[in-house]
């Protein structure tokens, strides 16, 4: 499992309080709303906000791709990787 993806998993569930849940039950392509994980717009806003403060990075919700780069862990993944490049550039 990559490692990012490993501390995403642990983020979710510590932000989300999800203690039933353990990071090697999220599956990296599961969706993470709707049918998958089960989250909703109220989890995407404290995740968002989370992932801002713990990576350093901005998320625009404006962004027509801000849907695609939360659908799972790996796209969240690929995309907090990609924006940290991005900052030290």
């Amino acid at each position: 499992m990559n490692e990012l993806e490993l501390e995403i998993k642990k983020l979710i569930i510590s932000t989300l309080n999800l203690e039933d849940i353990a990071p090697e039950e999220i599956e990296s392509e599961e969706m993470l709303f709707a049918d998958g994980l089960g989250l909703d717009s109220i989890d995407a806003l404290e995740l968002g906000v989370e992932i801002q403060k713990t990576y350093g990075i901005k998320i625009n919700a404006q962004n027509e791709d801000v849907k695609e780069h939360f659908a799972s862990i790996r796209s969240l993944a690929t995309f907090i990787s990609s924006e940290r490049k991005a900052m030290s550039v």
